[in-house]
């Protein structure tokens, strides 16, 4: 039987009978907000390619911080921009740089109320914006690179993180930080493993946010958009290595592959709405083509759908302050 005696509208009469029915809604603790800290700010600068997202000081840093426990946010997701970059990301080593700095002030204001995330990457600390060290030829030595992530991801382990979260898509990245943090007596941080990070076109604006000095692309690296049974093989290999949660990034633009990994994945998946894919909403709604709450909320939802255990958005704080205040669509209510 089909018409008239089933008619799907019937649950779609009211709010209160589509939230009811609701597959899928947006709480608060799913959400992880990334934040950039910059060394040499004396106030926040804001990243004009993002609007209302800026580089932090310490202080305003600490700030977002308590926001984010306030607000019931599941964690936060630490960048750091050092005033001084070489060609091997020394200062991502330093116990007192600039984003080890930030764990242990974050630390030291939050607590254990909020998972503090810090990214294992070189990018944001070499003079060539590569996520790895360069070889004699100038191409990303993968070896070489991993020796160095062991040593980040102890000084972060250090400093106080929760979780180290290897960005750099270096074959083996998660088994030499695991490797390295039990090691070194930090067998409870986790790793959460940029497991399918493809090489986008819409990380533009991070390139702003993080000042990146790369001169180039990193496509021998980060996955060819056209791969889709390539992010299984390397979300396969991350869980053989140890992750504990694993990430696709982005988000949006890669929701057949979200939906992918969160049906064969023993762990819990992260997705990442990264920098364009907010530029882009941003500024369609500043230029009233779309309506700019509900664009943000339908896009959450729809990586939520997808299959993502946790969302990193630039709009964290935001909606989580708009589901505190009972004013969302029913839709991204919690429960």
């Amino acid at each position: 039987m089909s018409f008239p005696q089933h008619r799907p509208r019937r649950l779609r009469t009211t709010t209160a009978m589509r939230r009811m029915v609701a597959e899928h809604r947006v709480a608060p603790a799913d959400l992880i907000l990334p934040v950039f800290i910059r060394e040499d700010l004396s106030e926040p600068r804001p990243i004009t390619s993002m609007p209302g997202v800026v580089q932090h000081t310490t202080a305003s840093l600490v700030a977002a911080a308590r926001e984010a426990v306030e607000l019931g946010l599941g964690g936060i997701m630490l960048f750091g921009i050092p005033a001084v970059r070489d060609a091997v990301g020394s200062a991502g080593l330093d116990p007192f740089g600039v984003l080890n700095k930030a764990i242990r002030d974050v630390r030291a204001n939050v607590g254990d109320e909020l998972v503090v995330m810090s990214d294992l990457c070189l990018d944001e600390f070499t003079d060539h914006g590569h996520c790895g060290v360069l070889d004699a030829h100038g191409q990303v030595d993968n070896d070489a690179t991993l020796a160095v992530y062991a040593k980040m991801a102890v000084a972060q382990a250090a400093a106080g993180t929760h979780v180290v979260a290897p960005s750099g898509m270096m074959d083996g990245q998660v088994a030499v930080i695991r490797e390295a943090l039990d090691a070194a007596g930090f067998a409870d941080v986790s790793v959460l493993a940029y497991a399918a990070k493809y090489a986008s076109a819409f990380y533009g604006p991070f390139r702003e946010a993080v000042d990146s000095q790369l001169d180039g692309d990193r496509r021998t690296y980060q996955m060819d958009p056209g791969n889709r049974r390539e992010a299984l093989h390397e979300v396969e290999l991350d869980l053989a290595e140890g992750a504990d949660i694993v990430m696709v990034k982005p988000a949006m633009s890669y929701l057949d592959i979200l939906a992918d990994v969160a049906a064969m994945s023993p762990v819990p998946v992260a997705a990442y709405q990264i920098s364009g894919e907010y530029a882009m909403i941003e500024a369609a709604a500043a230029n009233g083509w779309i309506n700019r709450r509900a664009a943000i909320e339908e896009s959450v939802l729809s990586i939520k759908r997808a299959g993502a255990t946790m969302i990193l958005t630039y709009w964290a704080a935001e909606l989580a302050g708009w589901i505190r205040d009972n004013q969302v669509a029913p839709s991204v209510r919690p429960h």
